[in-house]
């Protein structure tokens, strides 16, 4: 009697908790209560105008192999934050394992150089430091130790494509590595060595070395030149100088460029893009090399990108075309398509680049949202029509981002992924990894490791990742956010409408901002219809507009609202 009276209170109990759980999955609806569906999964097409871009520093990010921690004896002190760490390809492809990537809705990533660096350390005004940030090239056809291997970088382009995310490689042609005892100048045919960029006009630009110590390829020659002893002595050192050779040979004979020193560089960095689909490039130092080099590297690459394609078919993501963004540095959205350096105007999207990064957001960050989402629909329909700009708040080398002391989180997540154009989230934006750190001199305070630890234990940090999870997903599943038409709906509370039209494929969203906590309304008059049923991706709740509005209820400040998929 007492085990049939213990299974009774069994039963009774599950049923309770049964019922507790189901009534946790209710939402509202127009005041009334509604189950909560289940969102149809429909994947929306990818548009690199619309992208939601994560850059890291490949050795900052996650250290997924700690045996190649220590390479190339690179042991000697540094300067705080200016030698190797451990992050690595490895790590970077564990979390796209993990599903970080994909619950912050990045569709593309783009890391630090990965090929080999100098293997010596530099004393500089900022304090030693080995290559560490991968700017810093010794041997642009192999990967630097510390950072991996092409087998693991092969493995990480595939893992990122199985789960919708494109891969940008960060390049530099404009210089190699500095000289050190171990790292020879290379020859004079290759590179100069002086003067040191002014910066005043196009000539003082182009024609110099950024800095000093900095050797700058001569990329403007046609000229054919040797390959460096150095180079040749350590390809054959390494067992593979006949093949490195032979490679050059078919390159040549297929394109008839002449072996010029820019031309060699560009057969590398595109091999890359031949051999494992790489997706696209971010150019370093852009405007420091003559623009008709980078239509030559966009050829080449979009040649590699195609061979790759009719090689690889079941592994072809879309119909995209291979995709390039310049730093022309100091570039603004406001410039329209050129950059003018005062003797000269530059159209860089006239030459292989499809979007440019915009130094111009972190400063209008602190305008009103409607002056910025209005101001960067108006140029990116007018004089960018076509192109785009890759927006950001805070990177790597920018010593006066947007809010250092990370002080208004929310606010830099509306800013960033709300505003029209591509966004690049710098690692850390979405868990305020600190950006001012005690005892760094210049960029490395900006560099500083992913703060994991953080995210593991700190409520607070876990909750801003929440925040900019939400966007950043209603970011990827709407491109109507970044490449669609914007329209204010209503001033206050405000509201906006985003419209994107591409062949077939129509999206559109409206997003409420700074909206009252409790009950509220959003006014959607004119671009949704009365009786249409639209789901706002913040609060997970249904609601059906009425009288030209909708009607919700909780303590958020914020609503995204998209139609309800049937």
């Amino acid at each position: 009697m007492l085990m049939k009276k213990g299974l009774l209170l069994a039963a009774l109990l599950l049923f309770f908790l049964s019922c507790k759980e189901n009534k946790n999955e209710v939402v509202k609806e127009s005041g009334s209560i509604a189950e909560l569906p289940q969102k149809k999964e429909v994947k929306s097409p990818f548009f690199w105008n619309a992208a939601n871009i994560y850059f890291l520093l490949t050795d900052r990010f996650n250290n997924g192999d700690t045996l190649n921690d220590i390479s190339l004896n690179r042991t000697k002190e540094t300067a705080v934050l200016r030698g190797f760490m451990g992050g690595d390809i490895q790590g970077i492809t564990q979390k796209i394992n993990d599903g970080y990537f994909t619950d912050l809705g990045i569709n593309a990533i783009w890391f630090s150089p990965i090929v080999e660096q100098i293997h010596d350390i530099v004393d500089e005004g900022t304090g030693s430091t080995y290559g560490y940030h991968g700017y810093w090239a010794k041997d642009w056809t192999t990967l630097d130790p510390n950072f991996g291997t092409k087998k693991e970088l092969e493995i990480l382009v595939k893992t990122a494509h199985k789960n919708g995310i494109r891969i940008l490689m960060d390049i530099v042609l404009n210089h190699t590595g500095p000289v050190t005892n171990l790292d020879p100048v290379w020859p004079k045919e290759w590179v100069r060595t002086g003067p040191i960029c002014e910066n005043t006009n196009y000539e003082t630009t182009t024609n110099c070395t950024l800095v000093k110590n900095l050797p700058d390829i001569i990329t403007e020659s046609d000229e054919a030149v040797e390959l460096p002893d150095a180079l040749l002595a350590k390809w054959k050192e390494e067992g593979r100088l006949s093949n490195e050779l032979d490679e050059l040979q078919v390159f040549f004979d297929r394109t008839k460029y002449p072996r010029a020193p820019r031309f060699y560089i560009i057969k590398w960095l595109t091999d890359y893009v031949n051999d494992l689909g790489i997706d696209g490039f971010r150019v370093d130092t852009a405007k420091h090399v003559d623009e008709k080099t980078w239509k030559e590297l966009y050829s080449e690459a979009s040649y590699a990108f195609n061979t790759w394609k009719r090689k690889h078919p079941e592994e072809v993501l879309d119909d995209n075309s291979f995709f390039m963004v310049g730093e022309v540095y100091g570039y603004e959205i406001s410039s329209g398509r050129e950059y003018n350096f005062g003797d000269k105007k530059v159209d860089y999207f006239d030459n292989g680049f499809h979007s440019l990064i915009n130094f111009e957001l972190k400063d209008d960050a602190n305008k009103d949202y409607e002056a910025i989402f209005s101001k960067y629909n108006d140029l990116l329909f007018t004089a960018l029509e076509g192109k785009s700009v890759v927006n950001y708040l805070t990177s790597h080398d920018d010593l006066n981002p947007f809010d250092k002391e990370r002080k208004n989180p929310y606010h830099a997540a509306n800013v960033l992924l709300l505003t029209p154009g591509a966004s690049q989230i710098y690692y850390g934006d979405e868990s305020v990894r600190s950006l001012t750190i005690e005892g760094t001199q210049g960029d490395a305070t900006l560099r500083s490791f992913m703060n994991w630890g953080e995210l593991d234990s700190i409520p607070f940090n876990q909750k801003i990742l929440g925040y900019w999870q939400k966007l950043g997903k209603f970011r990827n599943d709407h491109p109507a956010i970044g490449a669609g038409k914007h329209q204010r709906l209503s001033k206050s509370p405000y509201v906006f409408g985003r419209t994107f039209l591409n062949g077939d494929f129509r999206d559109k969203v409206v997003v409420g901002l700074k909206l009252p906590l409790g009950k509220k309304f959003l006014w959607v008059k004119g671009f949704f219809g009365d009786g249409t049923k639209l789901y706002d991706a913040f609060s997970e709740t249904i609601v059906t507009v009425e009288n030209g509005k909708v009607f919700l209820e909780n303590n958020f400040d914020i609503a995204l609202l998209e139609l309800v998929k049937n």
